[in-house]
């Protein structure tokens, strides 16, 4: 058994590793209020919009440690966000494309910091790199994952 503990201790290091590695994100389902601690006794630090995208750095029974757009790491309430995905515009003009193409006709251009709604991410080795959204006004297309933050 002693020899065991050893070999359970490492498969539990590497899975913890690699649940570290993936991450997980989520969008506001409300207005919510960010906090410096995990307490609505905290300090408020900001006022974010709904569908607005966080990353989960920590998660707690009612509370998230998240990360926003900007970097700032605080703490919500997890009723305030919903398993929603959306992604901000990190270009100053990402091109939403018909087809996950660079030569793909142009459906619409959306500005920095405008959420997207992530509709599926392309991982096909015939289109590495794109993901499909749609903006709030209904229109669909591609995007360069690396136009985008939130995946």
């Amino acid at each position: 058994m002693a020899r065991r503990a050893p070999r359970t201790l490492a498969l539990a290091l590497s899975l913890a590793a690699a649940t570290a590695a993936a991450s997980e994100f989520r969008a506001t389902s409300e207005v919510a209020v960010l906090y410096d601690a995990p307490s609505v006794k905290g300090k408020p630090l900001f006022v974010i919009g709904r569908d607005y995208p966080l990353e989960v750095v920590v998660s707690l029974d009612a509370w998230l440690k998240v990360r926003d757009v900007a970097g700032t790491v605080a703490w919500v309430e997890r009723k305030s966000v919903a398993e929603r995905r959306m992604l901000v515009v990190r270009a100053p003009v990402a091109e939403i494309l018909a087809n996950p193409d660079a030569a793909a006709q142009l459906v619409f251009k959306a500005e920095q910091n405008v959420v997207l709604e992530l509709i599926d991410s392309t991982q096909a080795p015939t289109a590495p790199g794109w993901a499909k959204v749609r903006h709030r006004d209904g229109q669909t297309g591609f995007v360069r994952i690396g136009q985008v933050w939130g995946l």
